[in-house]
């Protein structure tokens, strides 16, 4: 079973103590702000504040008195960080045992004080990993009610592949943007439309606002004249180019400021004109596309 998630998805990662360290009070002003703005499903991963934003998020959701009917909950396992909250972890690396899976699982469940998750993630690929225990866990976490969709994130096709011949995927969540765009030229986007995979793209902006490069000078530039023609931030025009796509892909934003969060919306209704979808690919690249 696939389950339909929001145009835009929350991303949680910066809401916690690696980042934004958001009080009980201020997560649930910030679910609430996103539900109000379509934005109804939140993305999380177990390892978010070294082991600790899914709990955080939990007591902030219960505060909030959000229907959880209302809302879709995403979360990722399978990383072993170095953490105190993980103490026997010497090195880092990647666990995706039956029993580790249907743990965490279990885990992420307690943190985020709820009884299922609408999609559960394999949150990077292990050369370790075997399909047909992987396949058991998310067998049995789906008959029990404990996810109702299961997916990875940065698999590649094949790695997709090798666990979609024992168990249905409904998800993979790539990075994907303007300055980031291998995805679509590396077989993964035609691959997930192929096997009807949807994909989500994680680090959406890519780096135009945080670094000072060639790339991203010559897309400041373009961007500068687009916000003219269009009448909106560049943020949103760099995710209805992610939109435009035909793999339905679905930006993962983790912007945490309520006024952004109040526009990202429009980028659902923004169509770009079909030479400025490719102008932005070509500033990307610093030439023609081929």
């Amino acid at each position: 079973m696939s389950v339909k998630l929001s145009p835009i998805i929350a991303g949680t990662m910066n809401w916690g103590i690696w980042d934004k360290n958001l009080s009980t009070t201020e997560m649930s002003h910030l679910i609430n702000i996103c539900i109000e703005n379509k934005i109804t499903t939140f993305d999380h991963a177990d390892i978010y504040g070294g082991y600790t934003t899914e709990a955080a998020f939990g007591k902030a959701l219960t505060e909030s008195k959000v229907d959880r009917k209302k809302i879709q909950l995403i979360t990722k396992c399978g990383i072993e960080h170095i953490s105190e909250n993980r103490p026997n972890n010497v090195v880092k690396h990647y666990d995706y045992s039956a029993a580790y899976i249907i743990w965490s699982v279990e885990n992420s469940l307690k943190n985020l004080q709820t009884d299922y998750l609408d999609a559960l993630l394999l949150h990077r690929p292990s050369p370790l990993m075997q399909a047909d225990e992987i396949a058991e866990a998310v067998e049995k976490l789906k008959s029990e009610g404990k996810i109702l969709s299961f997916g990875v994130s940065n698999f590649t096709p094949f790695q997709t592949e090798l666990l979609r011949q024992k168990t249905e995927i409904s998800f993979n969540q790539v990075q994907f943007s303007a300055t980031h765009h291998e995805a679509m030229l590396d077989g993964s986007l035609d691959y997930m439309q192929i096997h009807n995979i949807q994909p989500m793209a994680w680090n959406p902006l890519g780096t135009v606002f945080r670094e000072n490069t060639e790339q991203t000078f010559r897309l400041k530039q373009l961007l500068a004249t687009l916000v003219d023609k269009y009448h909106v931030g560049s943020d949103l025009i760099l995710l209805a180019w992610i939109l435009q796509h035909p793999a339905n892909i679905l930006p993962v934003a983790g912007t945490v400021n309520v006024a952004r969060i109040q526009q990202l919306s429009k980028a659902c209704s923004l169509k770009l004109d079909k030479q400025d979808w490719f102008a932005i690919w070509t500033e990307s690249m610093g030439n023609k596309v081929p």
